[in-house]
């Protein structure tokens, strides 16, 4: 599935989805390109200390198989669920596209969950098989929920703890000649839980079509990826949509081989050095992680760069975001938009001439999107609305695993609504506006905390903030920033008078912030998305406190 032209609009026209009967992600993603070129670099691991270690497509193809084997003998059979709990990995890799050749479904699950919080999600999708490392392992070990469907913990490490089984140990033993189940596109393949922004989290089951899905949407923000010397890599953990979907498979099906490892934490430095070291190509690069990037001086000459484009998405860009990638790297950033359900159905493309400063793209080619109301009815061009897609759709999900009320409750009509706010332009440019929960209103207005953060991030001396409503008896609601400085600078209420001035002259004379805390960090989700809630908790609770004294 690729997509060719240099008209955006004649693209769109003529845009075909073009589905297999038959059709296996771990298939599209190793054994098609292990057959073709079995030489062909696959997965590259950064190690900034030593030389990176290079595996091959037929290697992966000989490990996945020796994995499905060993599975297979565990008892791990075709619609079974496989727990991975690891960070950015080859075993990672391996997990997938064993378990998609077998015909079971992957649950990765973000290895930094606390223990309860891992176990609830395992529960939730009944998990028989976990694979993990020791920090994993050590974490299942202190958890209170009972896992009644799961047999068997398996770990990476060399040295495995009590109650596992060695990762190496049933691999070595396995057999490499393996033959992939017959999957159609709607056998489920993964599950990939929400993030819980409206209740506990869910979990969004996927076809192997989702991949085929994904497709245009990676080469409108990738610009027409595959091209010749294109590496792509993100800091974002496979363990979610963004760094599972955006970049690990597609770049695999695109033969495009796939940069890991080095970074546990993100640190901005350790980013431009593997970007560097590693001549990556293709980024998916989440905004907070761009707004971190931005604090490294001078990165174009600093760093021997060769990246030929950035896709950004998860939560609003920004225009200084923006601009600060086209003046300091030569990059325009590309941002798209998605959600765990339906991922990347907008994208902007440079290339194409699809781009517009603080806009979230356009439709991609083959998915239908639009405004709409409350009812399902689509708004007008300047009209504020949920985002919304129509069924059917190849990247939408299948449905909730085992909650069908859940699902229903996901569609008006035929109509998959996201429940994030946006505006569509008369151009046809969608631009976001902020989840339905963290829509500000003050005094009438809805004001979405994107805008406002992103000018709070234009003062120099601010490095991050975020912007949340906190409830008043007059406004409804005011707005509070939160705000982590410069390294270099000091807290006063003299800059806070001085940052809330300077939104107020940017934005409008009465939206701003009334309120400026500095701390030390912002907590983020293993995504890189901000923790919004419980900044909206601690204003909230401030503000009781503040009508009960």
């Amino acid at each position: 599935m690729h997509i060719s032209g240099d008209n955006f609009n004649e693209i769109s026209k003529h845009f075909q989805w073009e589905i297999p009967g038959q059709f296996n992600m771990g298939v599209a993603c190793c054994d098609v390109h292990a057959e073709a070129t079995p030489e062909k670099t696959a997965l590259l691991e950064w190690r900034p200390d030593n030389k990176p270690t290079n595996y091959s497509f037929q290697d992966l193809k000989t490990a996945s198989n020796k994995l499905a084997n060993a599975l297979n003998k565990l008892g791990f059979a075709q619609g079974d669920r496989l727990g991975i709990i690891l960070p950015q990995s080859f075993e990672t890799a391996l997990c997938h596209i064993a378990v998609y050749k077998s015909a079971g479904i992957a649950v990765p699950i973000a290895r930094l969950f606390a223990a309860d919080a891992l176990a609830y999600r395992l529960k939730r999708a009944g998990v028989s098989i976990i694979v993990t490392n020791r920090y994993g392992a050590d974490k299942l070990a202190e958890t209170t929920l009972p896992l009644p469907d799961l047999k068997h913990i398996i770990c990476i490490d060399e040295k495995v703890p009590e109650n596992t089984i060695s990762f190496h140990d049933i691999c070595d033993e396995a057999s490499s000649d393996f033959t992939p189940v017959d999957t159609t596109p709607d056998t489920p393949a993964l599950i990939i839980f929400t993030s819980g922004t409206t209740g506990p989290p869910k979990g969004a089951l996927h076809g192997h079509r989702v991949l085929i899905g994904h497709l245009p949407g990676v080469q409108m923000h990738h610009e027409f990826m595959p091209q010749e010397n294109d590496r792509a890599w993100t800091p974002a953990d496979w363990a979610w949509a963004g760094g599972l979907l955006n970049i690990l498979m597609p770049s695999l099906c695109f033969g495009v081989p796939v940069i890991f490892g080095g970074l546990d934490r993100f640190d901005p430095e350790k980013a431009f050095q593997l970007m560097s070291e590693m001549k990556v190509a293709n980024a998916f690069i989440p905004p907070t992680a761009l707004r971190l990037m931005k604090t490294v001086e001078t990165p174009a000459k600093r760093f021997d760069l060769s990246i030929r484009t950035i896709g950004s998405g998860g939560e609003s860009l920004g225009e200084d975001t923006f601009d600060w990638a086209q003046r300091e790297l030569g990059i325009q950033i590309n941002e798209f938009y998605g959600q765990t359900e339906c991922n990347l159905v907008l994208s902007s493309c440079a290339k194409l001439g699809v781009l517009k400063r603080g806009a979230i793209g356009k439709p991609v080619p083959g998915h239908t999107v639009a405004i709409v109301d409350d009812n399902g009815v689509v708004c007008p061009p300047g009209t504020q609305g949920q985002v919304a897609i129509m069924r059917p759709d190849p990247v939408m999900f299948l449905g909730y695993w085992q909650d069908t009320e859940a699902t229903e409750k996901k569609y008006i009509n035929d109509w998959m609504v996201t429940g994030d706010q946006a505006i569509m332009d008369e151009d046809g440019y969608f631009h976001f506006v902020g989840r339905d929960d963290d829509i500000i209103n003050y005094a009438g207005y809805r004001v979405g905390p994107g805008e406002i953060e992103d000018c709070l991030i234009s003062h120099p001396a601010v490095k991050l903030a975020v912007a949340v409503g906190k409830p008043d008896p007059l406004r409804s609601e005011i707005i509070k920033a939160f705000v982590v400085l410069q390294d270099d600078i000091a807290q006063s209420n003299a800059l806070a008078e001085e940052i809330k001035a300077h939104v107020k002259s940017r934005m409008a004379a009465n939206i701003y912030p009334r309120e400026v805390e500095f701390i030390e960090e912002i907590p983020m989700t293993t995504t890189g998305k901000v923790i919004r809630r419980l900044f909206r908790e601690q204003a909230k609770k401030e503000a009781e406190e503040s009508t009960t004294s």
